[in-house]
């Protein structure tokens, strides 16, 4: 009984386990033209069933006030894309001088260059009960940026151009995130009592739609094996992902639990996840990547153009936090949440 109950409650993980071993086993099933295929129902149904989820769940007072706490915003946008890019490329300068893969190195910089995820940072905000209004509006709001300053701070960093399709993506992301979360709201308004009377497991919604996200990613990656990396490169990469990974996640909590930071606990669970992940496709969410060579192709006048494949690129799923970040985790509304069996995903307690 204990062991079904320690599994009920650590349910997400072992989900993710299943996941990725399920796109090992038959990758075709979850590929772009697959049978489920992910070009519609991740990046289109799975993103927009995020956010419907969320305008149910969030009172619009939570919303309103989100919008107006300036200083999160600035402190998320600038970190994400100034702050992360910049920090990437400085270091990137060091390892210029090692034997480490250049495609390695210039896909590390691309994917600092990228704006924060779509879905997953509200996800993992509101399963550790952070500010989920926050999460939301920052996590559209950086999307939209990226659409205009990705392709500014490639040029910047790598001297490349890139074209972005700017109508395609704006419309996408307008469709999948602003309206579901307006329906959502709206909806809300005519059963709003039932919704309290019922408190439907939100969590568990976003959570699972999140597993899918993750098979899906996982059957790309596997679908594309050969990944032409000595593995000296390999091992190294992996290393420094998760070596910058945790930095930054640190370095951000600390930034924002100082004592005159003006943030509260469930701000600095926003913070963390918006600013530390990236995002390389709608719905295709990734800390720190592992590029592959066929993520650039190469035109007749030496320009660098991202692949319309992005999720080409092995993926590496991160756990929403190191212990130090363990119990921070606090409602909107300032209750303490619940941490029994450290389940930051399944949505308990929140």
């Amino acid at each position: 009984m204990r062991l079904l109950e320690r599994m009920r409650k650590e349910w997400f993980m072992i989900g993710i386990v299943l996941a990725i071993a399920g796109a090992k086993l038959e990758p075709s099933i979850g590929v772009n033209g697959g049978p489920l295929k992910p070009e519609i129902t991740v990046s289109y149904i799975a993103v927009a069933t995020i956010f419907f989820n969320s305008g149910l769940s969030l009172k619009t007072e939570e919303l309103t006030s989100a919008l107006v706490h300036i200083k999160l915003h600035l402190f998320i946008q600038i970190f994400t894309l100034a702050f992360f890019p910049a920090t990437i490329w400085l270091f990137l300068q060091l390892l210029s001088i090692t034997p480490i893969n250049e495609w390695l190195l210039k896909g590390l910089q691309t994917v600092g260059c990228m704006p924060p995820p779509v879905s997953s940072a509200v996800i993992l905000t509101k399963a550790v009960g952070g500010n989920e209004a926050a999460a939301i509006f920052n996590s559209a709001f950086g999307s939209f940026l990226g659409i205009v300053i990705t392709p500014l701070l490639l040029l910047l960093f790598l001297g490349s151009s890139s074209s972005v399709p700017f109508t395609s993506i704006f419309s996408q992301l307008f469709m999948t995130v602003v309206v579901p979360l307006i329906i959502g709201q709206i909806v809300r308004r005519y059963i709003k009592d039932w919704l309290e009377r019922k408190k439907p497991p939100f969590g568990a919604v976003s959570s699972s739609v999140l597993l899918m996200i993750i098979y899906t990613t996982f059957c790309d990656t596997f679908s594309n094996p050969n990944i032409d990396l000595d593995t000296f490169s390999l091992i190294l990469i992996l290393f420094m992902i998760f070596s910058i990974q945790l930095s930054f996640m640190l370095l951000t909590f600390l930034f924002s639990t100082r004592n005159n930071s003006g943030f509260t606990p469930a701000d600095t669970v926003a913070i963390i996840f918006c600013s530390t992940h990236k995002s390389l496709t709608l719905g295709l969410w990734t800390p720190l990547p592992l590029p592959k060579k066929s993520f650039f192709r190469k035109s007749q006048q030496k320009r660098l153009t991202p692949s319309r494949n992005c999720s080409q690129w092995p993926r590496r799923q991160l756990a929403p936090g190191p212990p130090p970040f363990a119990g921070w985790g606090r409602g909107a509304t300032g209750e303490k949440v619940s941490w029994k069996g450290n389940n930051v995903f399944g949505g308990h307690g929140v």
